[in-house]
């Protein structure tokens, strides 16, 4: 059946959504496209060449829609989605949560008290190369992790930063942690859970006029012993692609991008994914193509279909929220010992 669903917000993150929507046009009709701003709707329909309305109303008080892609600003999130639980309508909602943690918990239980289904865009997940790297952790090919490390060196330039407020913690919520480096830290979080400590230094460059974190460095140690460092920041010129390192028991693996490497002891070499490019990481945050979008959206739906969950739930969510907010309450706490010169 094909399922007709809604979009509110067509900024920037709308790009990928709506190829996707127009790739899997025989899963979905789209009903309408809605942003307040009447000249970003008349380009969004020029390009895309979906249908939009002027009236967010038009939407959610539609019978025949059953979900909405919500591509809002963080800070509206916990609104809209409250909005969209009472017009009894399913959420794919483009990352993050909410821009607090309180409102990022009542995105989750809104939508869990309204028997709704949530999907979160955090489309890492569904690159080949770390479906594959799940795989080869799942079955111990590279036996027990011991020291990982999570490196995200990227570049936002001037452009990126004017519009309005975007860095700031009232519309984000947050810097690189919950608006770049959130993608790889939750396919991190997928692979090894959340650490038991955390220590970690976070600060804001000062090359641009935002009040959120923009570098951050951070070590983790698990339960299971195993170590961990986080590099995050978006001040690395040109912007170079992510990348999850990790060396265990039986060989190491590296994770560059959607390409993955591994050595084992035993002399075998095992490669998988398509690219090693920035994806995104230089000054176009959108140099990407919709292939994973594509995945999110489908999943979604399938979920809807069989009446079961998407990969990435707001209960799976929360878990890398809860890791970004450990981290900067580990920086704001932390003591610093000077380092003396004898």
């Amino acid at each position: 059946m094909r399922r007709r669903v809604g979009v509110i917000g067509l900024g920037m993150a709308a790009t990928p959504h709506a190829q996707s929507l127009l790739d899997l046009a025989e899963r979905v009709e789209v009903a309408g496209c809605f942003s307040p701003s009447a000249d970003r709707r008349a380009a969004f329909a020029a390009r895309f060449g979906l249908p939009v309305v002027d009236r967010m109303e038009t939407l959610l008080d539609d019978p025949t829609l059953s979900a909405i892609l919500l591509l809002t600003p963080p800070d509206s999130h916990a609104d809209l989605v409250a909005r969209c639980a009472a017009a009894g309508k399913h959420v794919l909602l483009e990352k993050p949560l909410d821009a607090t943690p309180e409102g990022s918990r009542a995105v989750v239980e809104t939508m869990e008290q309204a028997g709704l289904t949530l999907g979160v865009v955090l489309q890492h997940r569904f690159r080949a190369a770390a479906e594959r790297l799940t795989d080869l952790l799942r079955d111990g090919v590279l036996g027990d992790p011991l020291t990982t490390s999570v490196i995200i060196r990227w570049w936002r330039d001037g452009d990126y930063y004017a519009q309005p407020g975007r860095g700031m913690k009232a519309r984000d919520g947050g810097g690189v942690l919950l608006t770049q480096a959130i993608h790889t830290l939750d396919l991190f979080v997928s692979l090894f859970g959340l650490p038991s400590h955390v220590a970690a230094f976070a600060a804001t460059s000062g090359l641009r006029p935002i009040d959120t974190e923009d570098m951050v460095t951070a070590s983790l140690r698990f339960e299971t012993g195993m170590l961990a460092t986080v590099d995050a920041t978006t001040v690395a010129f040109p912007g170079f692609p992510e990348r999850i390192e990790i060396a265990g028991t039986k060989g190491s693996a590296i994770l560059t991008g959607d390409n993955l490497e591994v050595q084992l002891h035993s002399g075998e070499t095992i490669r998988a994914g398509e690219t090693a490019g920035t994806l995104g990481g230089g000054a176009d945050p959108m140099a990407f193509a919709n292939t994973h979008h594509r995945a999110v959206l489908s999943d979604f739906l399938d979920a809807l279909d069989k009446g079961g969950s998407p990969r990435v739930t707001g209960r799976e969510a929360l878990k890398v929220h809860r890791l970004i907010e450990t981290i900067l309450a580990a920086s704001d706490a932390f003591a610093v010992t000077s380092v003396a010169t004898h």
